[in-house]
Formats: structure tokens, C-alpha cells, sequence
């Protein structure tokens, strides 16, 4: 097992599980742990981007655009 960078958490911060994924395909020789917490990360975060979209969606009681703008 070779020791790699912190910084490759930041792949699956900033893409969810894609970043998750890819860091795990570049990380599953060289760092197996690393690259199964890369996974983890990005599942956690897309669920909690998830849930956060679905809860916002819900404060939306209107989504017929009401202007009121006469031309």
C-alpha cells in the first residue's frame, strides 16, 4: 500500500459520487482504503444534496410564473 494525498477527497466533494467513482478507479491499487472512503464520501454527499433539493422543492407552494407585467 502506498501512501497518497489527502487532496484526493476533494474529487468526490466537488463531483458527488462520479468524483467517488473515478477517485476510486485511480486510488484501488495504490490506496484500497482510500479509495472505498472516496466512494463513501461521494454517496454521502449526493444523498445529502438530495435531500436538501427535495426540501427546498417543497418550500416552492407556486411554480406558475406570476409576473404580472402588462406589454
Amino acid at each position: 500500500m502506498k501512501l497518497t494525498s489527502r487532496l484526493w477527497y476533494i474529487l468526490p466533494i466537488l463531483l458527488g459520487l462520479i468524483g467517488g467513482i473515478v477517485g476510486y478507479m485511480i486510488l484501488r491499487h495504490s490506496d484500497p482504503i482510500k479509495a472505498k472512503k472516496s466512494v463513501y464520501l461521494g454517496i454521502v454527499l449526493t444523498v445529502i444534496g438530495i435531500i436538501i433539493n427535495v426540501m427546498l422543492l417543497g418550500q416552492i407552494t407556486d411554480l406558475t410564473p406570476d409576473f404580472k407585467v402588462h406589454v
